[in-house]
């Protein structure tokens, strides 16, 4: 990810200049969507000359900045309940949808050549599951030379929105997983070779660093590293592999304003081609701004993004949000913005 880091640290050195005839943007949080942010940022900057300068710091880290007040716009992909926007007057919408994957490291296999359920996932990141050739595995793989090797488990060290959406999608497959570690942004994970990554990008290179291991990461973390990943089961039964078009196929039931802050969970979507580990990645911003000239050019930078950035969100494997809805968000959501 140096190249997407090289290119958000570049585009955001204007963010550092006092300028007054335009104010640049600041953002901070989900490491999911960095990769598009990044490009729409470049995008922006050569149709605009307004800088966006995004911190990939976990989702976490980005609903802390939004509330300290340091940026002008947080990105989780853990969306905050309506009580909490409501406490904080602010308020949220989806900018992006992708999928999390499971990602290994293991010799002599090709990229989706190995199978695995929910629930066998979920057995090996509570450490159940704790070789390679365990008999579960091994049933789901037939005629697969399984080694007898370790299973390192990868997991995000940080506040994470991938975490959430992992273990959002865990606990709704797996009781034992919902009793025992449950849903978080942040859980402790009891398998003994458990071993954390900072972001996703710290996620993907310990599991390329360590053989045997099984972590999770976006999609696009997947196809930047060239790493292996697994083909899951979804909810109709059907073994599906991580692609825009599987993302898109689990976020076209979604109803968006079902929920307070359009916070809806993909998960475990109905589908034959649907991705059972889809998610949106959300933006928060405040409702009466503090600097309402950087609030507004975030606006300026999100509704070109939505008009222009599609095709370089296909490219890597997004799912841009459809025209129909960004219309919603900029009539329903947008509207509550003082400019």
């Amino acid at each position: 990810m140096l190249k997407f880091k090289s290119l958000v640290a570049a585009v955001g050195l204007t963010a550092l200049a006092a300028t007054s005839w335009a104010a640049d943007i600041t953002g901070a949080g989900a490491t999911f969507p960095f990769p598009i942010y990044a490009k729409w940022a470049e995008g922006y900057k050569a149709a605009t000359g307004t800088g966006m300068n995004y911190q990939s710091i976990g989702s976490s880290g980005g609903i802390r900045q939004i509330r300290a007040k340091t940026v002008t716009f947080g990105a989780t992909d853990a969306p905050l309940p309506g009580a909490d926007l409501d406490k904080d007057g602010m308020v949220q919408f989806p900018a992006i949808i992708g999928g999390t994957v499971p990602v290994v490291n293991l010799d002599g296999f090709k990229p989706g050549e190995l199978r695995v359920t929910g629930p066998v996932l979920a057995e090996m990141f509570i450490g159940k599951i704790s070789k390679w050739n365990d008999p579960k595995l091994a049933a789901l793989n037939p005629g697969k030379n399984l080694p007898n090797e370790l299973i390192t488990v990868v997991h995000r060290a940080d506040g994470s929105g991938t975490t959430f959406n992992w273990t959002d999608y865990l606990s709704v497959v797996s009781k034992e997983f919902a009793d025992t570690i449950g849903k978080g942004a942040a859980v402790k994970w009891p398998a003994p070779t458990s071993v954390g990554g900072k972001g996703n990008e710290g996620v993907a290179a310990n599991v390329n660093r360590i053989k045997g291991a099984i972590g999770y990461v976006e999609y696009a973390y997947v196809k930047k590293n060239n790493m292996n990943f697994m083909q899951v089961q979804n909810a109709n039964g059907k073994y599906v592999s991580p692609d825009d078009l599987t993302f898109a196929a689990a976020a076209a039931g979604a109803d968006w304003f079902s929920v307070p802050g359009m916070g809806v969970s993909m998960v475990n979507a109905k589908g034959d081609t649907s991705w059972p580990i889809s998610t949106a990645s959300f933006i928060l911003m405040y409702k009466n701004p503090g600097d309402k000239a950087a609030s507004n050019e975030a606006l300026k930078f999100f509704d070109w993004s939505f008009k222009n950035g599609k095709k370089m969100a296909a490219e890597l494997d997004y799912v841009p949000l459809p025209d129909s809805l960004t219309n919603e968000i900029r009539a329903k959501v947008w509207s509550q913005i003082q400019k």
